[in-house]
Formats: structure tokens, sequence, C-alpha cells
């Protein structure tokens, strides 16, 4: 999905604002959330996230500066990012979201060259078991106050729960490959049947004309895929780990802040 470009425009001059303002560099700025994800409503919030690296001398003062930068929503643009620190150490705890945002199809800056070395190492290391897990949380916290009611349900909230529960089942049919973030890539690996996908290709469209609290009947169907996977999570295997792991992290984030 393209981004307008008065929008683009707006983002980029506040993306360069970060900079300025808080005197560091960035080394990734995506789209995240809906937009990014697939499945956008008309008044989607824009959920612009980015990964920056502080001067080599923040590192080293006694009081450390925080790891994240936030700004407030201004016409819809909600934009924050994390320490090149914070990220890395959220990566070795096999965090997900950090994947996410590097193979987001919307980028707002063209990624510092460092950001393929991290998906690289990402690639070789990451615990499949870790993401499933960690996508069940999120799928479960989604679901927890509609999926046991005899309710209409926000048509958001199913893909909420949709898209983790389809990550599950893309890392049981292969562990070795991270998955990807946006809801149409994980549909085309996951190979479901061929009602379920013109039902989720249906409730896309229906998104895509319905505000963010628009309600729609359930679907059993789906909810039984969406349940299935989050209990499965388990299944999907582990990788061993590898202190070539932290040891490589380290390295490549004492090169970024002596780069810097």
């Amino acid at each position: 999905m393209s981004i307008e470009p008065a929008i683009r425009q707006q983002i980029e001059t506040r993306l360069a604002a970060v900079e300025a303002e808080e005197g560091v560099r960035l080394l990734l700025a995506i789209e995240s959330g809906s937009r990014a994800w697939g499945f956008p409503s008309p008044d989607s919030d824009y959920d612009v996230r980015f990964i920056y690296v502080r001067p080599r001398r923040d590192y080293l003062a006694l009081s450390p500066a925080r790891d994240v930068i936030e700004r407030p929503i201004v016409d819809e643009i909600d934009l924050n990012g994390w320490d090149i620190r914070k990220a890395l150490g959220l990566m070795l705890r096999n965090n997900s979201v950090l994947s996410e945002w590097i193979e987001s199809p919307i980028r707002y800056r063209d990624p510092h060259p460092v950001v393929a070395r991290i998906a690289a190492l990402e690639d070789r290391y990451f615990d499949p078991n870790s993401y499933a897990l960690h996508y069940a949380n999120l799928g479960r916290t989604a679901t927890t106050r509609w999926l046991a009611q005899d309710k209409e349900v926000a048509v958001k909230r199913y893909f909420y729960a949709l898209r983790p529960a389809l990550a599950i089942r893309v890392l049981r049919r292969d562990p070795s490959r991270r998955p990807p973030m946006q809801l149409q890539q994980l549909m085309a690996l996951a190979d479901l049947p061929r009602s379920l996908c013109d039902e989720i290709e249906r409730l896309v469209a229906l998104k895509a004309e319905t505000r963010e609290a628009g309600l729609i009947a359930r679907v059993p169907e789906l909810e039984a895929l969406i349940a299935d996977e989050l209990a499965r999570a388990g299944d999907v295997p582990s990788r061993p780990p590898s202190e070539a792991f932290a040891a490589e992290a380290e390295d490549l984030f004492l090169e970024l802040v002596e780069d810097k």
C-alpha cells in the first residue's frame, strides 16, 4: 500500500525534526500497524516507527538518555522509535517486533546498511518457538474480549488476532524462516483452504471501507482457525541458543557507536 505524497512529506519532515532535535541518526524508518499489515481502514493512524543511534558520548554518560523517542499523535501520525541498543536487546530475547519493522513494505527512509546485517543476524539465530509464543500472546490478548462472547465484533479485532495466528501457522510449516509481517504474505505461505482465503479477502475489503470501530457478524470458520493456531504455538520447534548471537550483536552495536 502506498502513502499519499502529502502525508509522506509530513512524515519525512517530522522524522528530520526528530534527528535535529534529539541529535540522533535514524537507521530505519517504516510504517507499522494496519497500513503495513495489509488491512487499513479509512481512519487508520499512520504508525511510524524508527530505530536510531545516538552519539557515542551519550552511551557513556552517567545519566543515560531514554531509549525511546516519542512524539504526540498529530493529524493521525503516531511517531515513535527505539534506540538501537534497546532494539538489539529485544532481538536477543527473540521479540519479533524488530524483525517485523525490518520487513515492513512501507519505508520512509532508505535503511542504513546495518539493517541488512541485523536481518541476516536474526536469520541465523532467531528462535522460532519464542517467536511463536510471542505471537500467541499477541493473539490471545486480541481475542480476550470477544472470542468467548456471542456478539458482533469489530472487524479490526479479527485481524489483530488473525495475523498472529497465521504467523504461528507459517512458523509451524517452516520454522527456518522468520514470518513476514503483512497479512497477504502470510496467507500466501499458510496453505489455507480457498474458502478461508475468500473470507479473509472479503473482510480486508470491508475494513477498507469501514471505520476502525465498525462491527460485523461473527465468522465461526475464521474463529476456529484463530483458536487452533494460537493453541499450537508450542508445536513450533526451538533453535538452541548460541553465544555467538549476543557476541555478534555486541560487535555490531559497538561498530555503529564508534562510527557515529
